[in-house]
């Protein structure tokens, strides 16, 4: 089962993957992306592939 991971010190709050997750799986809370609906996830890794500062993961 896919689960995202965000790095804190690497996120910077820009809300991309909220943007991008076609499951809702991401909410920006004090300037910080957090994953908030984990089971939801479908493991399509486009949080991952367009966080400008390369702080989600995807792990598997």
């Amino acid at each position: 089962m896919p689960r995202p991971v965000v790095d804190v010190e690497k996120c910077t709050g820009c809300g991309t993957c909220a943007s991008v997750c076609p499951s809702s799986v991401f909410e920006v809370r004090d300037n910080k992306a957090v994953v908030v609906r984990p089971e939801d996830c479908v493991g399509c890794r486009a949080c991952e592939a367009s966080c400008p500062q390369g702080a989600i993961t995807v792990e598997e």
